[in-house]
């Protein structure tokens, strides 16, 4: 059954009110939405998703909440995801900029900071975990080659990002045609895996 435009509305306001931490918190809460409590995508779904938006320019979170969006009810959907995704966030923005610029100095601020920086490490941890759960689970059900690739990507991309200055979208299609073509390999080579 489709939500209502209301509920969409409600609940993607709920997660942009809520996107405090940066994009790991945000996406952390997407993904608890959309995949746990709504069921609106799967897990593989949502991640790849966010394969794609990696690989767009622009704002990867917008571009996830519309492809949820989308997959609930299409464009109208997606606009009203999008919507409730941005609007409190920008409100919230604006207000603990200002509020923010008058109390920045105050001690008690910057031990807060202190505090909410390994919060949003640890949330990101998690949604880590979260996200290379399905890629792992999708690659060893199709065998072990196809899993030693995955694991090989995984390890390799995030390497040669801090060694490298090789922009970020190089390599994420880099490792897109490395695995298209390594499970290419191996399904022609492997077809019984």
């Amino acid at each position: 059954m489709t939500p209502s435009w209301w509920h969409l509305l409600r609940i993607w306001s709920s997660i942009g009110i809520q996107s405090f931490g940066g994009g790991a918190t945000t996406l952390y809460l997407m993904r608890r939405v959309s995949v746990e409590e709504q069921h609106w995508v799967s897990d593989d779904e949502f991640s790849q998703y966010w394969g794609i938006v990696q690989i767009a320019p622009g704002i990867n979170l917008l571009g996830q909440a519309v492809l949820i969006g989308y997959k609930i009810s299409g464009l109208p959907a997606a606009l009203v995801a999008l919507l409730g995704l941005l609007v409190p966030s920008i409100s919230a923005t604006i207000a603990i900029t200002a509020g923010y610029a008058m109390i920045r100095t105050q001690p008690i601020v910057q031990d807060a900071l202190r505090g909410i920086i390994p919060a949003t490490v640890g949330i990101g941890a998690i949604l880590v975990y979260q996200m290379l759960k399905p890629a792992i689970t999708g690659s060893r059900a199709q065998g072990t080659p196809y899993l030693v690739l995955s694991i090989a990507v995984m390890l390799i991309a995030p390497l040669i990002m801090l060694r490298s200055s090789i922009p970020t979208i190089a390599v994420l299609w880099g490792a897109g045609i490395v695995c298209a073509l390594g499970f290419w390999l191996i399904h022609t080579r492997w077809p019984t895996s």
